[in-house]
Order: structure tokens, then C-alpha cells, then sequence
């Protein structure tokens, strides 16, 4: 895929990292578990772009 895909996807990941933080630091456990969520999901994107590289 692209870089464009790429870097979303490290948004997401980056984004899931200060909602965790942000989470711990006010001890709400939705908002951590939220941003714990958001990261699985950019680094299973990740990994999706990085099979798709391969098969290039």
C-alpha cells in the first residue's frame, strides 16, 4: 500500500499511546483500555502492510 497508509496507521498507534497515558494519569480505565485498543489496531494494520510489501 502506500506510505499515506502507513502513517495513518502509525498515527493510530501513536494516538492509542497518549489516550493509555492519559488514562493511567487520571486513573480512568475506559479511556486506557481505549487507547491500548487503537494500538492492536495500527500495529495489526502494520503488519497487514508489511505482508502486503512482501508480496510486491
Amino acid at each position: 500500500m502506500s506510505g499515506i497508509d502507513k502513517m495513518k496507521n502509525k498515527a493510530e498507534e501513536l494516538a492509542g499511546q497518549g489516550k493509555e497515558a492519559a488514562g493511567k494519569a487520571t486513573d480512568n480505565r475506559d479511556l486506557e483500555a481505549e487507547g491500548k485498543g487503537d494500538q492492536a489496531s495500527g500495529n495489526v494494520k502494520q503488519a497487514g502492510e508489511k505482508v502486503k510489501d512482501i508480496f510486491k
